[in-house]
This record gives structure tokens, sequence and C-alpha cells, in this order.
């Protein structure tokens, strides 16, 4: 059977589907985070609103940890024809932090915090002193903040409203998904590339648009050459330091996409990466850490150059540099398990071996620097690794140190050990 083909390519269908929008509906704002696709999407959408005389606006939050390129790449973007009004958010928003058991969620452009900012609070911004959103509170979430937005807007222009977002389902099976599986979502005029928006599972005349969707990263880069677009320099940057443009990201630097790739940042820009380093909880050890177990990735192991022995002993370190309490509370309860095995088995510190029979460890039968060094890396509160159980002194201790860190955990902390679970509901 032959092979049918479009007669339009995704630059075309895309410059239509703007147009739709653009021409069918009241208001319109896009959101974007100054990345590629974003970008891309933006640009694209002042080609079609100057053919067809509109004005649109534009969403962008702030997360206050960005790139200096990403920052001055949004600069350009206000300079566009088309855009009416520019929503720059620099509001203090709760967002996740992977990289540390003891600050799971940090708040960007927080007031108390103001020493410690990555850069100064954007002149132009929304922010806490001029904020026009009532609704909004101290720690809210990305994710709810950008549907009570969307619901503000509306209210304030009234009619159909339209929000452009620039994701491809080519980058993950979620974002597939927000496109493809149309059973239980509202269409306008049965586009499957729109979405009508709920907010507290009720429809709102607002619809999410995505005139992108479609497009491969090739063509993202084809497109900004050929209509010669602007372009975030950071991926520039992320090419010469070896990254194809398949493996380019541009995510929050704690978050957990960018956790396995906290040195990237590190290289690109190490102007802005000592400040990121000191603005958020255990950054150092995820930047140390990000290419070992200790922040997931499975496959790499410890430094080479270091014995067992000597990894644990610089894990502990290192986590002793952002949080002293927590490095002796493990320390404490490696000590209780040396003294239980030499006590049971008669094993000195000097005679604890560097690795013990796979299984063994595993089933928790064997004493060895590794079962050590990977007990800490996972950062279990625990030390379940080391056969310890949740005890009611450990409790406390967690209680203490809960206290002592403002956001230590909460109800939207993500974790699945029961324990601390339990712990989190009796302290709220």
């Amino acid at each position: 059977m032959a092979k049918k083909y479009l007669e339009k390519d995704v630059l075309q269908a895309s410059l239509e589907r703007l147009e739709i929008i653009l021409t069918e509906f009241d208001n319109v704002y896009l959101s974007v985070s100054g990345g590629k696709d974003s970008s891309v999407m933006v640009q694209l959408a002042n080609i079609v609103a100057k053919k067809v005389n509109k004005k649109f606006d534009v969403l962008f939050i702030d997360l206050e940890a960005q790139y200096k390129h990403t920052v001055d790449h949004i600069e350009e973007m206000k300079k566009l024809s088309q855009i009416r009004d520019f929503y720059h958010i620099a509001l203090p928003m709760a967002l996740r932090n992977a990289v540390s058991v003891l600050q799971p969620k940090w708040i960007c452009w927080e007031e108390e915090s103001k020493d410690l900012w990555v850069r100064p609070l954007p002149k132009d911004s929304i922010n806490i002193h001029n904020n026009p959103f009532k609704w909004f509170k101290k720690g809210e979430e990305f994710e709810d903040f950008i549907v009570q937005f969307a619901d503000w807007y509306q209210k304030k222009y009234k009619g159909k409203v339209a929000c452009g977002i620039g994701i491809r389902t080519d980058e993950s099976i979620n974002r597939f998904r927000t496109i493809a599986f149309q059973e239980h979502k509202i269409k306008y005029k049965n586009y499957n590339w729109t979405t009508k928006i709920k907010v507290n599972e009720k429809h709102i005349d607002v619809y999410n648009f995505y005139p992108i969707y479609d497009w491969k990263v090739d063509d993202i880069w084809g497109a900004v050459s050929k209509l010669d677009l602007k372009f975030n320099y950071i991926y520039e940057l992320m090419y010469k330091n070896g990254l194809s443009i398949f493996e380019q990201r541009l995510c929050q630097p704690y978050g957990d996409d960018q956790r396995n790739g906290l040195n990237q940042f590190k290289a690109l820009e190490y102007e802005t990466w000592g400040k990121v380093l000191n603005r958020v909880n255990g950054v150092n050890f995820g930047n140390i850490y990000c290419k070992t177990t200790a922040l997931g990735n499975i496959k790499s192991s410890k430094p080479e150059f270091m014995s067992w022995e000597e990894y644990a002993v610089f894990l502990l370190e290192s986590i002793g540099i952002y949080n002293r309490d927590l490095m002796l509370h493990y320390y404490r309860k490696i000590k209780k398990f040396m003294i239980w095995y030499k006590n049971k088995y008669g094993v000195q510190i000097k005679d604890i071996p560097e690795t013990a029979e796979c299984k063994l460890e595993n089933q928790k039968k064997a004493i060895s620097w590794r079962r050590i060094a990977r007990a800490i890396e996972k950062n279990d509160f625990y030390l379940r690794r080391l056969s310890f159980g949740q005890t009611k002194s450990d409790d406390n201790e967690l209680q203490r140190l809960i206290h002592k860190w403002d956001n230590l955990l909460n109800r939207n902390t993500k974790t699945d050990d029961k324990g601390l679970i339990k712990i989190i509901e009796n302290q709220i």
C-alpha cells in the first residue's frame, strides 16, 4: 500500500491553527518558559497576529533560579510587536527540590530569603509588592497558579479565551496523552489540538491550544533557521558542551528532571552557579552526586578513585555541609550498626570488608562499606538498608528537625515511606 502524505508541513499547519485561534477568540494569551518550544510558538503567533491585525498577551512564570541566557531571551520576547500585556510573574511559589530529603520544597522569590536570591527581582514583574491576584497565597504550587490565572484572565476580559501551550507530543508519553486521548475532553470545534480548562472540576470558557503539538525537535530548529527566529543562546552552549539537540532540556535546576544534570548548569553558566548552589538546601549534594545512584541514576556508581569506605565517609561529610543534624543522625545509627556486628560477630571497624556477596548484602545479612555507602546514598532517614526499623526516638528526632526546618515536610511532600507519611499527618 502506498504511503499517504499530507499536503502541508507542520509549520504551515501551525500557522493555520494560530490564525484560527487569533481570529475566532476574543482574547488570547500564550504561556512561555524561555525554552525553544514556547519561544517558537510565540514568534509564530506574532507573525500571524500581524497578518490578522490582532494583539495577544504572554504569561511567563519566573522561577528565580534561571539561566541568565533564559532571562535575556525573555527580555527579547517582550519586544515582539503584537504583544499587548506581558505577565512576568515573580511571586513566591513552592517548587520541587529533588536534591534534599530535608527540604523537599523551596519557595522562589521568598522575601525571607532575599539575601540568597539568585538574581534581583525583575523591575517590571508582578511580585508580592504589587500582586493583583487576591486568590494567590505564598507557597502556591505552579500547577495551581496557572489554572487560577486562566480563571482570573477570563473574568477580567470576558468572552472566549484561548491559552497557547508550546508542548510537543514526542517529548513524553504524558504530553502525548494530553493531546491524543480525547474521550473525556471538551474540544473547540472538535479540533484535537484544543482542550477546555477545568477549575475545581468545573469547565470555564478558556481553551488550551497546542499549535506545535505534532512538531519534532528538528522542526523547531528548522523553523528558527528558515524564519530567522530568535532563540535562547543557552541551547548553543548545551550543544557545545556535548548535548545533542535531542537531549537538551530547560527546567528549574532543583527539579526531578534537572537533578541528573546539575553539573550541566555549572558548566554552562558558572557565574550563576555559585548563587544557585547557595540558594536551596542540598544543592551541593546534588551537584556532587548527580551522576551517582544517590540521585537515582542506577547505572552509575561511586568514583573509581575511591574505595567504598572513602566513598561512605565522603557521602556522610557531604550531607554535613548542608545539614549537620542529619549527618549526626546517620552517624549515630551507622555507629550502632557497627557495634552490633562487633558484639555479634566480632567484626572490628578495621576489618569491615569493602564488599560482601551481593545476595547477602541485599538480604541484609552481611556488613560491608558498600552496604553502608548505599544506605547513605538513599537518604533514608530510618536507614532501613542497615536493618533499622522505625523507632520512637527516630520519630522524635524527625519531629525536632521538622520544627527546625520550616518547609521540611507537608501534605504536598512526595514520598512513599509509610513512616514519613504518618509523621507528616500527625504534625499537621
